[in-house]
């Protein structure tokens, strides 16, 4: 195991077009590390640098105590893990899982225990004389991870390992990846698209954005507390809810946007450092969707914003209710960027100019299409963003 550094890491490409912008990422022995991010982000690049399969132009890249840049990644001592399986085809389970070690002259004695062991970690001992062809998608990525596992190598890296797979398969798959994780205790850098993959997967997850790092941090600071308007708008599903709006004090301080006004408590003007000095100006106002209820059943004291429901997405477990705003969207690049490649989250098209909101409230609510809705909103948790620079108001990181 070992701790990868990047230090002030540059990858430029013929024509100037950087993939990897001043990239500064330390992470520790062991630790699960998820690099996110939308498509063209940089986070492929990162990785491929970090395996020497892209020679980087500037900085450094250290694995374990050792600086890396100049070696070949046959002898970084990482092994990886592809999209595509990468299997040979005319062997079986058996001989791919051992082909590394035999190509390491490592003997025979201890292949034929590694594998065993491998095997019997990922459930492939019935499979070991299978070839590639007669497995299912899941089998074949399993077969993949052990190819790396029987290694040993200080670190896994992993480039959408199971972007290839259904959705249900991805789900357990995610399972299976943290328990390895927690029975290997390997040093893990995880790349992927999907942001819920990046939560669920990563002790830490670093977002990225035309080659620059946004914001690293555990799973739920990302979410609880973006850096700024990018790193809220991507991380989340369905994606947090933006609006212009002005920080007003009358009887007490309130938020008001799109004819509507929530009053804030005090306790949050004080706890984001700065934002008092917005007061009477615009700003950025972001809502999760789950900080949304049905007003029936949420707490008294909630600020109510009565809107009208325009659709209703009932999930079972809980219901999505899409409603507009009469108010532009916000334009502002960070946010475009942020929703650009999101298939899941696709922006619903805007009807005369108006910005569509989504709630997350309880299945057992009675809001329907078509009706006014009285919904409960947590305020607790606003997000405020500078007009200007998209950045987080009172973000200790922007102080």
């Amino acid at each position: 195991m070992a701790q990868i550094v990047l230090d002030d890491v540059d990858k430029v490409y013929p024509g100037g077009v950087a993939g990897i912008d001043g990239l500064n990422l330390h992470i520790t022995d062991g630790e699960f590390m998820v690099l996110v991010g939308p498509s063209g982000c940089g986070k492929s690049t990162a990785l491929r640098s970090i395996a020497g399969l892209e020679e980087i132009t500037s900085g450094t890249i250290t694995i374990g105590n050792r600086v890396v840049n100049d070696l070949p990644p046959k002898d970084r001592d990482i092994a990886m893990v592809f999209q595509n399986y990468a299997l040979y085809p005319h062997m079986t389970v058996e001989q791919n899982l051992a082909f590394g070690l035999q190509q390491r002259k490592t003997p025979k004695d201890e292949i034929k225990r590694r594998v065993a062991e491998v095997a019997k970690m990922l459930g492939l001992e019935e499979y070991l004389k299978r070839k590639p062809a007669a497995l299912s998608g899941g089998q074949r990525q399993r077969v993949a991870m052990g190819r790396a596992i029987v290694r040993e190598p200080q670190a896994f890296l992993m480039d959408e390992p199971l972007s290839n797979l259904d959705a249900k398969l991805r789900v357990s798959m995610r399972a299976s990846l943290s328990q390895l994780h927690d029975r290997l205790g390997v040093t893990t850098v995880y790349v992927t698209h999907d942001q819920v993959e990046a939560m669920t997967l990563g002790q830490r997850v670093c977002v990225l954005r035309d080659g620059k790092l946004q914001q690293v941090d555990t799973p739920q600071a990302l979410y609880n507390s973006p850096v700024n308007l990018f790193v809220a708008g991507f991380i989340g599903s369905p994606a947090m809810n933006f609006a212009t709006g002005r920080l007003v004090r009358d009887d007490g301080p309130a938020v008001v946007f799109a004819g509507h006004k929530l009053a804030v408590s005090d306790a949050l003007l004080a706890a984001r450092s700065g934002l008092d000095s917005y007061l009477g100006k615009e700003l950025i106002i972001g809502i999760r969707p789950s900080d949304f209820e049905d007003a029936s059943f949420a707490e008294p004291s909630w600020p109510r914003l009565t809107v009208q429901s325009s659709v209703t997405e009932d999930l079972g477990s809980e219901v999505h209710v899409i409603f507009a705003l009469d108010t532009p969207p916000v334009q502002h690049a960070s946010i475009t960027d942020a929703r650009a490649g999101d298939d899941e989250d696709e922006t619903i098209p805007l009807a005369d100019n108006k910005t569509m909101w989504t709630a997350r409230v309880a299945a057992r609510t009675g809001i329907r299409p078509g009706t006014a809705a009285v919904l409960a909103v947590d305020t607790s948790n606003m997000q405020f963003f500078d007009l200007a620079s998209g950045l987080s108001i009172g973000h200790p990181a922007n102080r």
